[in-house]
Parts: structure tokens; sequence; C-alpha cells
């Protein structure tokens, strides 16, 4: 058990990325998939702002490379994921 804690404590940046991913894919397969893409646009706007606020050995697997590209990729991907849920007409769905 105390392995869990030692690496849920440093992953846990990670771990709560992956929480808002859950209930993303949770509205996805609740049939609101534009609610799913925005909540998951945003989980990886989060990742972004984890990996520019903390230092690379606290932020355990958001750190891949170095911190700009890390930062950039992320925030580009997440704000046009967030944009295009957005953006989208709806046509009577969610």
């Amino acid at each position: 058990m105390a392995d869990w804690g030692q690496f849920a404590k440093k992953n846990l940046p990670m771990l709560a990325v992956l929480v808002v991913i859950v209930v993303a894919v949770v509205f996805v397969l609740a049939d609101r998939w534009r609610r799913g893409a925005f909540v998951f646009g945003v989980a990886t706007l989060l990742a972004a702002v984890f990996r520019l606020m903390m230092p690379s050995e606290r932020v355990g697997l958001l750190a891949v490379r170095s911190k700009p590209f890390d930062v950039g990729a992320l925030v580009a991907v997440g704000g046009a994921i967030v944009w295009l849920a957005v953006s989208i007409d709806p046509l009577g769905t969610d």
C-alpha cells in the first residue's frame, strides 16, 4: 500500500488530469459528445497548467519533452478541442 501512496503522491497532477478525462468519457458514453469533447479539452489545458506551474520533478508522467514544448503542445491541442466543441452547431444534440 505504501508503494501506491508514493506513486499517487509523485503523480498527483497526472492522476487529477486522468480523473477529468474519465468524466469526459462518461459524458461521451452518455451520448453527450460535445460536453465530453469540451471536458477533454479542459483536461488537456489542465495538464498544460500543471506542466507550466510545477517543476519537472513533480509533474510525473506529464513531463515528456522540454517544458516550453510540452506547454505549447498541450495549450494548442487543448485550445483547439475546446474551440471545436464550443463552435460546432449542435443540430439538436448536446
